[in-house]
């Protein structure tokens, strides 16, 4: 691990578990079989705009032990429904953070699927599945110049700890093999894929870029090849 100059971050913290489904030669096994385990009506106020409602479900049987979320939103169309798989983020969906384009993401969603029809999964996989605490002191570690995926690796952990088997788990409990997916992160679809989910197509999601989170939002693209047009934003 490199040394950083002046590092009081907290140590022995480890990164949440995640499954090892996925063979070296990145195909995968087919992931257990989960079920709904509750759903319940609830009515959601985003930040502008109607009310919508949402049919929100949990699932016993996942693969990572976790209590991940699915928000089923409006009226499929055609049978297949768009879907958003966001990764928990506390900061940017709670209290509004600039430092990354999360809570507007996820507000966008919720509007697009709600018109379209779909489900948005609500992954607990805080920092790129790193956890809370670690995302923290990478934040610290950003504020010395490295970037994302730099800082993930200076804590020794992984650039992107995601892994997106229970995704798979909850869109084949509730019936969905085939859907849209809301992306601009290839990785979640190639993911899916392997797990046994036809994605039929992506549709990008928007670009949201703030002073804050401009070197953020240029690692993705750089490192990660996401398909984020920031151009289209400058």
């Amino acid at each position: 691990m490199p040394h950083i100059p002046g590092d009081t971050r907290t140590t022995g913290l480890r990164a949440p578990s995640v499954p090892a489904l996925r063979h070296r030669d990145g195909a995968g096994d087919p992931p257990p079989r989960a079920e709904v385990r509750q759903s319940v009506r609830i009515p959601l106020y985003p930040a502008t705009g109607d009310p919508i409602t949402a049919r929100v479900m949990t699932f016993r049987g996942l693969v990572d032990g976790r209590e991940h979320l699915a928000l089923r939103l409006g009226t499929v169309q055609d049978g297949v429904p768009l879907v958003r798989v966001h990764s928990e983020c506390l900061t940017g969906d709670v209290f509004g953070s600039a430092r990354c384009d999360c809570g507007p993401q996820l507000r966008e969603a919720l509007r697009m699927i709600d018109t379209a029809g779909g489900l948005l999964l609500y992954l607990r996989q805080e920092g790129r599945g790193i956890g809370l605490y670690n995302k923290l002191d990478a934040y610290g570690l950003q504020d010395r110049g490295l970037d994302t995926y730099e800082a993930n690796r200076a804590l020794g952990l992984g650039e992107d700890m995601r892994d997106y088997a229970a995704a798979a788990q909850m869109l084949l409990a509730l019936g969905h093999e085939e859907i849209d997916l809301l992306t601009n992160n290839p990785n979640k679809c190639e993911q899916l894929r392997r797990y046994g989910i036809r994605v039929r197509r992506t549709v990008a999601t928007g670009v949201f870029v703030n002073p804050h989170n401009t070197g953020y939002l240029t690692a993705k693209v750089a490192r990660t090849s996401h398909t984020i047009r920031l151009e289209e934003s400058a």
